[in-house]
């Protein structure tokens, strides 16, 4: 995939979480992220929405989850105005299907791409299950991608099914400020050693990934960076590229 500037940029963020950790918070954050997409739009060649987007999305043959529509008419409004978005899944959002890309138009990603971008090579993911260690959530993430498993859950009420994953995300680490996992882990950051790992064989001159809810800014090989998007429920940052040079902001509301 190519993208041209034309002197504009390209904005990235993850991890809005919409949904958690109730219907109050969470319109709140939704008009947050709303106010920040209407600040960007102008200046916008692109926008990468780098999963767990919502707390929890699951695409019934001919229902989606109830919720959103502020979130949802403004990046369609986005994208009627020609701008392109591109969108991943993330742990809490694995069972996007075809509805954005039917009624948005907007591609879904359930793995890393690679994007050039003004001759600069970026890879792009959510990045759950990625690098050493994770164990416990690559073999849950098995059987949640499992297609079998996908079907015997279509047999659920929407209204039983959504209940029970609305359940499993209040224990969400995002949801928790006492979750030390949110800490810097140094060498030991999962998706660091990804991208280092990646490195030695195919050259990339910026890494960005979500999933972590910790922005962060480090080094890959000689010549690349890795840059993690941070979240939306306590931090409000998102990534930035004018085509020289990628910045993480925080939006001020």
């Amino acid at each position: 995939m190519n993208i041209k500037l034309h002197q504009k940029k390209i904005f990235f963020a993850s991890d809005f979480h919409l949904g958690a950790p109730d219907d109050t918070s969470s319109k709140a954050r939704e008009n947050r992220i709303i106010k920040w997409l209407d600040s960007i739009q102008n200046e916008s060649a692109a926008i990468f929405l780098v999963g767990d987007i919502f707390d929890f999305w699951f695409e019934y043959d001919k229902v989606i989850p109830k919720g959103f529509i502020r979130f949802l008419g403004k990046i369609s409004q986005l994208r009627e105005r020609g701008i392109p978005i591109f969108f991943f899944n993330g742990n809490h959002d694995l069972w996007m299907d075809d509805y954005f890309t039917q009624e948005l138009g907007i591609p879904v990603f359930d793995h890393p791409i690679e994007v050039n971008i003004e001759n600069k090579k970026f890879l792009i993911g959510h990045g759950d299950g990625l690098g050493p260690g994770d164990r416990q959530y690559k073999i849950l993430k098995k059987i949640f991608t499992n297609p079998v498993c996908q079907w015997l859950f279509k047999w659920l009420h929407p209204d039983l099914g959504i209940r029970l994953a609305q359940k499993w995300s209040k224990s969400s680490r995002i949801t928790n400020l006492q979750n030390h996992d949110n800490e810097f882990k140094g060498e030991n950051e999962w998706i660091w050693a990804y991208c280092k790992k990646i490195d030695k064989n195919q050259h990339f001159d910026f890494y960005i990934f979500g999933h972590r809810h910790l922005p962060l800014d480090l080094p890959v090989g000689n010549s690349s960076r890795y840059y993690n998007l941070g979240e939306w429920v306590h931090q409000y940052t998102y990534g930035v590229f004018d085509g020289k040079s990628f910045e993480i902001k925080k939006f001020e509301n």
